[in-house]
C-alpha cells in the first residue's frame, strides 16, 4: 500500500488510532467530532473508504465493530516525508533545510538537535 497518498481525513483518523487502538465507531466518532466538528456519517464514510483502501482493521464483536491501523504509524510518516520532500523539494533534503535557514525558522535547541540527527547518520555510514 502507498502511504504517499494518504488523504487529511485518513491522518485524522489513523492518528486516533495509533493514539489507541482499538476503538469502536462510537468511540471514533466522538473523538473526531470533539476535535474536527464531524458528523457521525462523515466518520463513518472515511472509515468505510480507509477499510477498502486496507489503511484500517475492522473486527466485529457482535454488532460493534473494532477499528485499529493496518499501518504503522512510523511507515506512513517515512512515506509522507518522502512525498513531500520529492513534492516541493525535488527530492532535497539540502534544499528545504535552506529554505528553513533562511527563513530563520530553526530554534537553536532545533539546531543542535540536527546537528546530533547528522553525527548519528554520518556514524552510520562508517
Amino acid at each position: 500500500m502507498d502511504n504517499a497518498n494518504l488523504t487529511n481525513s485518513e491522518w485524522y483518523v489513523l492518528d486516533c488510532l495509533w493514539e489507541r487502538s482499538p476503538q469502536t465507531v462510537m468511540e471514533l466518532v466522538e473523538t473526531l467530532k470533539a476535535r474536527l466538528g464531524w458528523a457521525k456519517s462523515t466518520t463513518i464514510t472515511t472509515l468505510r473508504r480507509m477499510e477498502d483502501k486496507g489503511l484500517v482493521l475492522c473486527a466485529v464483536e457482535g454488532r460493534t465493530k473494532h477499528y485499529s491501523p493496518a499501518v504503522p504509524r512510523d511507515r506512513a510518516v517515512r512515506g509522507e516525508t518522502r512525498s513531500f520532500l520529492n513534492k516541493v523539494y525535488r527530492g532535497s533534503v539540502g534544499l528545504m533545510m535552506s529554505a528553513l535557514a533562511e527563513d530563520k525558522a530553526l530554534s537553536r535547541e532545533e539546531i543542535d538537535e540536527l546537528y546530533e540527527i547528522l553525527r548519528k547518520a554520518e556514524e552510520g555510514q562508517k
